[in-house]
């Protein structure tokens, strides 16, 4: 009451002296107004920052966090046993905070700094030189320590990908040393390529990647097939089903990687214009085009769609327009999102049971094929001859140079997969015994439960 009284006085005083010959405070406050809608700059002068930019780049950090935490955690929660939801929540949990701090620690500074061949150097280890004035000569638009933290939410997310494919039997000691060590490894060079260096990718020039079909996609989708293989099938596999024990989680969590999207893609433009409004925008249709195919064809096939399916849909068409979602017009997106949703059904209906891998949730072959299909393509329905392309360059070229860099990113993420998986198996050991993995890894990893009478 009081607070409300002091309002209204204050509010009467001023509108005394604005009534009053008094012209002082009426220009000191145009001027004031003035002041505040000039664009914002740092306190050197010499910044180009912009306060659009900044803020579309502050959501988009937010929603590729919100990928992660709560988005990708439910949708795997709600894909394996109730024993193991927990273990899956904690999993995604912990990666977002560990794989952050190595992000801090060397993390941005290997993958944004320094000119080498492979990867960059320890010039930023820990924001070293980095200050709330500082900006990159790539992106001056926006502040330096927004761009690694909305780089540091493409490092954390990746290694929560692959999490999927090994799901309910691997250590969590194991997963937790295998994402850092294939982190830095993996990522890092693939990140630095690409992103730091503009597409100057392990001997090739040109490669085009806007969010990560190959520096996210790929490389974790590889990494899934080798971990699901050199870990082992789950007990049972593949005679026992293994149904999901809470589908809304799974859908709920589908929807939120679909909002987070938007972020992933469209704030890799580094812009609030029209190129991220495009990104957002082939995303979408992208997205919609996979989830409907693949419904249509498990109606097609089984006589009913699933709720699964066009959830799993849209994921594979999110992923599939991931790289060329800079490049594509909403044909192209559409096309895309169709041929992925087709192929990444095939992997995970057909592939998987024809070679018996255990990918869990899929992971091999929803963003593995999906961001394979989408590097490739980009090439075609990217060039300025197809209708909305936004290329500009030669299809067969370009064709060759996508190819090429999804090829050495098959061959690193599957040669230092398998090697750092074999040392960590004869070191720490990769798997939880036999009687853990029958009462659960929320037990016998972190001695809760996910749902108690």
């Amino acid at each position: 009451m009081h607070i409300f009284a002091l309002k209204r006085d204050s509010s009467n005083h001023v509108l005394t002296m604005i009534n009053s010959r008094n012209l002082l405070l009426p220009l000191l406050l145009l001027l004031i107004l003035a002041l505040s809608s000039t664009p914002a700059h740092a306190a050197d002068g010499d910044s180009t920052i912009n306060s659009g930019d900044t803020a579309w780049m502050l959501t988009s950090t937010a929603l590729v966090l919100f990928m992660m935490i709560p988005g990708l955690s439910l949708f795997y929660a709600g894909l394996v046993k109730s024993r193991n939801a927990l273990s899956i929540f904690m999993q995604c949990f912990a990666l977002t905070c560990i794989m952050s701090l190595v992000w801090f620690v060397c993390g941005y500074s290997l993958s944004f700094s320094g000119e080498g061949g492979f990867m960059g150097n320890f010039q930023k280890m820990f924001l070293n030189g980095v200050t709330p004035d500082s900006t990159r000569a790539d992106c001056p638009a926006i502040p330096e320590l927004l761009h690694f933290a909305y780089q540091m939410m493409f490092f954390m997310i990746t290694p929560g990908l692959f999490i999927g494919a090994f799901a309910e039997r691997m250590k969590f000691s194991a997963i937790m040393v295998f994402s850092i060590l294939w982190s830095l490894l993996v990522y890092v060079p693939c990140c630095y390529g690409v992103w730091h260096k503009a597409g100057a990718f392990l001997g090739l020039t040109g490669v085009i990647d806007l969010a990560g079909g190959i520096v996210v996609h790929i490389t974790a989708g590889v990494a899934a097939l080798v971990a699901c293989i050199v870990v082992g099938p789950r007990k049972g596999f593949p005679g026992t089903p293994f149904l999901p024990h809470n589908l809304p989680l799974t859908i709920t969590g589908a929807g939120m990687l679909w909002v987070g999207w938007f972020g992933f893609n469209g704030g890799s433009q580094l812009h609030a214009n029209g190129a991220a409004a495009m990104t957002v925008v082939v995303t979408h249709l992208s997205a919609c085009t996979a989830s409907i195919v693949w419904a249509g064809i498990e109606w097609l096939r089984n006589g009913k769609p699933s709720a699964l399916g066009i959830a799993t849909g849209s994921i594979a068409g999110l992923a599939a327009i991931t790289p060329a979602s800079g490049t594509v017009g909403p044909m192209g997106a559409v096309c895309i999102g169709a041929v992925a949703a087709a192929l990444c059904w095939f992997a995970c209906a057909k592939l998987k049971a024809l070679f018996k891998y255990d990918d869990s949730l899929d992971v091999f072959g929803v963003h593995g094929v999906g961001g394979f299909v989408g590097t490739i393509l980009l090439a075609v329905f990217g060039s300025k001859s197809f209708a909305g392309g936004l290329g500009d360059f030669a299809i067969g070229q370009q064709l060759r140079t996508q190819f090429l860099a999804a090829l050495y990113t098959i061959i690193l993420s599957g040669v230092v997969s398998f090697v750092l998986l074999k040392l960590i198996g004869a070191t720490i050991g990769l798997r939880v015994k036999p009687q853990q993995e029958d009462e659960g890894l929320d037990l016998a990893d972190h001695g809760e439960n996910a749902y108690n009478d």
